[in-house]
């Protein structure tokens, strides 16, 4: 589908959009969407996105609760049905840089897990990437949809997501995969993720099973074999 919004204004910097996403249809055809970076609430016109920030909007971070912790960066866990305009407004705006998504309005069964940096001047959490998480997944996923957002790229937020993904899975006692497909974006840093983890607990092995291998990382078997063939570091 054709890109119905065309810019965003969020958090002081203007971004372009990359795909469709289905905000209501009085929101279609905008040529500039101001949103909230403390809601995320979406809005049409500068005056009225200037009221809200000023005056009604009361947030400075997101709902829910810290689990992670370091420097300027915090991660929130935000329950889709506890918090649902707030994920749902998060999947409207991760599908304006995400092209095979379909996740919207559907979201209490899901978990979100919003990275933040703290704004020096405020002290605000400003949310500048997410993962979501089915709670109950029985194809084994630990994360459904990811998303960096273009001005926050290029400081290994994604590598942060991905490696929580796996902490978690690893609290669980389990194994789990992305699901599929990946953006092009996802896979380049999956597959980093995946040697980084291999290397770290490879070293100074030589002998290892891949069961052992994905019960040390919390990586499914398939995705440990995909990336060691590819990286040539096993045969077919």
């Amino acid at each position: 589908q054709v890109r119905n919004v065309e810019w965003i204004l969020y958090a002081g910097y203007d971004i372009a959009t990359w795909y469709y996403s289905p905000y209501p249809d009085e929101y279609q055809d905008c040529q500039r969407l101001f949103i909230c970076e403390y809601c995320l609430k979406y809005i049409r016109t500068v005056e009225s996105f200037i009221t809200h920030t000023k005056t009604t909007c009361k947030r400075k971070r997101p709902p829910g609760t810290v689990v992670y912790s370091k420097g300027i960066n915090k991660i929130y866990k935000v329950d889709g049905k506890t918090n649902k305009l707030y994920c749902q407004n998060l999947c409207l705006l991760a599908k304006l840089f995400l092209d095979n998504k379909t996740l919207y309005f559907d979201v209490p069964g899901f978990q979100f897990f919003v990275l933040t940096e703290t704004r020096t001047g405020d002290r605000a959490d400003v949310p500048v990437g997410f993962f979501s998480k089915e709670i109950v997944s029985y194809d084994g996923y630990n994360l459904a949809c990811i998303l960096v957002l273009p001005p926050f790229q290029r400081k290994s937020y994604g590598k942060v997501l991905i490696e929580f993904s796996y902490e978690l899975t690893k609290i669980e006692g389990k194994v789990g995969s992305p699901e599929k497909p990946l953006s092009d974006l996802g896979k380049l840093g999956y597959v980093s993720y995946w040697i980084t983890a291999i290397l770290r607990e490879l070293y100074p092995q030589v002998a290892f099973s891949i069961r052992e291998l994905a019960a040390k990382t919390g990586i499914m078997e398939e995705d440990l074999l995909e990336t060691l063939v590819t990286m040539g570091w096993m045969s077919h």
